[in-house]
């Protein structure tokens, strides 16, 4: 079978690289990063010239990206997928969209003959490399029955949550609560830091009790280190908050804390913080008090 992937940056290079490693399909990519393309090619895939050059010979047609407005335009625009993939082709997107992009996609490429599941993963860039993320997808069963060999080659879990959309709205309750669990991790580690504790006592006091989550666990080396490059970066984080809560707006349902986890998000990127990893609200908090943690 060939695939075909547009996208091959941090979460969509390791999920291609799985793919080529674990099955025998003939794989060929895209991305405006050379690099990016490269660490594919040189495990095997082929790069392909355009989005329009690799879909048009793809079976399957992959993309992971940034934003809406890019899968969009990818998918939808004039030299993207639905204009040059062959009916009957399957079209899967792996990004982070809301539900809305997603049936508008789908819609578009159902008038083309492309059949089409949104799916995207959680777990960030280890899970991705390891092969361990989880996949909520929203489509058709029998599409998706089909592609579940596929997707199983690079993620541990696959979840078929409903037609299009559920993906989407999958996704967003999971980040937002994982968001959520970061800034108040934040919180807890800074009141530690500003009552005069140890903070690495703390910290490790927490991972055993009942206050740890993968926000904590993850946070604590990174403060302690004062490592906030990116791994998901603040800037995606705010993205994914933003879709979340239009979501709940759409829906008339009330916010009591992700609402106060964007305005910190908000803040950390009005000081800069956007392009750096997303436990960067932990520095809101430090600078609020001129304190580090670490």
């Amino acid at each position: 079978m060939k695939i075909g992937f547009v996208g091959v940056g941090n979460m969509g290079g390791p999920m291609c690289r799985n793919i080529i490693r674990n099955t025998n399909h003939q794989v060929a990519v895209f991305d405006l990063n050379p690099d990016a393309v490269g660490a594919c090619t040189a495990v095997g895939a082929s790069a392909g010239a355009s989005v329009a050059a690799v879909a048009a010979t793809a079976d399957v047609m992959f993309t992971s990206l940034p934003m809406p407005k890019h899968v969009e335009a990818v998918a939808l625009g004039p030299d993207g997928i639905a204009a040059h993939a062959r009916p009957g082709s399957v079209y899967i997107d792996l990004s982070t969209n809301s539900a809305a992009t997603a049936r508008r996609v789908s819609e578009g490429m159902a008038a083309k003959g492309i059949a089409m599941l949104e799916a995207p993963v959680s777990g960030g860039v280890p899970r991705a490399t390891d092969g361990t993320i989880v996949i909520m997808v929203g489509g058709e069963a029998s599409v998706f029955e089909a592609q579940l060999p596929l997707l199983k080659s690079f993620s541990k879990e696959v979840i078929h949550v409903g037609p299009i959309g559920m993906g989407s709205v999958a996704k967003l309750c999971n980040n937002m609560l994982a968001f959520c669990n970061a800034a108040a991790a934040s919180e807890a580690l800074m009141l530690g830091a500003a009552a005069g504790i140890d903070v690495h006592k703390l910290y490790d006091v927490i991972c055993n009790a009942s206050g740890n989550s993968d926000a904590f666990r993850g946070l604590g080396p990174r403060a302690f280190e004062r490592n906030f490059k990116p791994g998901f970066a603040l800037d995606l984080a705010h993205k994914d908050m933003r879709l979340a809560l239009e979501m709940a707006d759409e829906l008339g349902m009330p916010g009591m804390i992700a609402p106060q986890v964007m305005t910190l998000m908000r803040i950390g990127r009005a000081k800069g913080m956007g392009g750096d990893d997303s436990s960067s609200l932990l520095r809101v908090y430090e600078q609020a008090l001129e304190r580090e943690v670490g």
